[in-house]
């Protein structure tokens, strides 16, 4: 079971007692889940403690830490060092990784991403803004820059607000959108580790401060999913007030929900895990094409 345990409401603090995390409030009550029932723990309390056992437990079982700043964006990720047979391996060879092969798979990956973009602008607003057609006319590496201009027509109709701004300091919905985004680069980054590959060694983000700049490219076409749910909780809440338990839980619960795509119904770290697990397919054996879920 993949679950994601937000420790950020109050004080809290946390150890690990029989393969299980015990999170102890400061009001003197204890709250306990197993190890492995855990995909993410994000902590986004300043007056939270916790034990090296966490740490390394969450690790062992292959969780994610994720660590959040202000405006709810996250300052730290702590991810599994071994959690593959052949990871060294796979790290070489995305190392090697060709500019070519690079621009063939981030194509893939922003065409798919504008697709979501559009599917999304249909279900909520009634039309696409011409965003299906767009990601058909992606090419290698996005040279035409299609994906800068969908999220130009995108971010101002998804909320229906011709005056908003994707800023991740924003005091409005852009506080909900980041908490949902970090919630998902964790499991995409778990979902890459799983798969043998290195986080930090992306296809078309390349920053040196960024140790997830594969994940921050695999996630990508799933933001929609985090979208989706935003826009959902600011039809009857104000977006300005702050991010609390409420609104966390509406926006993880998309998260943790199954996806139907092609006939099967997976999780969204199932569909991630395949996402992964093509492109150690094109790494190691040439394939061409990654396989991103439509969710």
């Amino acid at each position: 079971m993949d679950r994601i345990l937000d420790i950020g409401e109050r004080a809290a603090s946390l150890a690990v007692r029989l393969e299980q995390l015990v999170v102890r409030l400061a009001d003197g009550g204890e709250v306990t889940t197993p190890l492995a029932d855990i995909a993410a723990l994000v902590i986004s309390n300043p007056r939270v403690t916790m034990s090296q056992a966490v740490i390394a437990g969450a690790a062992e079982h292959g969780a994610s830490v994720v660590v959040c700043g202000p405006q709810h964006r996250p300052a730290a990720m702590m991810l599994p060092l071994d959690f593959h047979v052949t990871q060294s391996e796979r790290f070489a060879r995305q190392a090697e990784m060709a500019l070519p092969f690079r621009k063939r798979m981030w194509a893939q990956i922003v065409r798919a991403k504008i697709g979501a973009q559009g599917r999304l602008l249909q279900e909520l607003q009634g039309d696409d803004s011409g965003l299906l057609a767009m990601a058909d006319r992606v090419v290698s590496g996005d040279s035409g820059h299609l994906e800068s201009r969908a999220a130009q027509l995108y971010w101002p109709r998804i909320f229906a607000d011709p005056r908003f701004r994707r800023g991740r300091e924003g005091p409005d919905q852009n506080a909900h959108l980041n908490y949902g985004y970090a919630v998902l680069r964790a499991i995409t980054a778990r979902a890459i580790c799983g798969a043998g590959l290195h986080p930090s060694l992306g296809l078309q983000h390349h920053n040196r401060y960024d140790p997830f700049c594969l994940a921050n490219d695999l996630m990508e076409p799933f933001r929609p999913v985090v979208d989706r749910a935003v826009f959902g909780w600011i039809q009857d809440h104000d977006p300005a007030q702050p991010l609390g338990p409420e609104a966390k839980a509406a926006m993880v619960a998309p998260l943790l929900g199954n996806f139907p795509w092609r006939g099967e119904s997976r999780s969204l770290f199932d569909w991630l895990a395949r996402a992964a697990s093509s492109l150690v397919a094109a790494l190691m054996k040439n394939s061409r094409r990654l396989e991103i879920a439509e969710v």
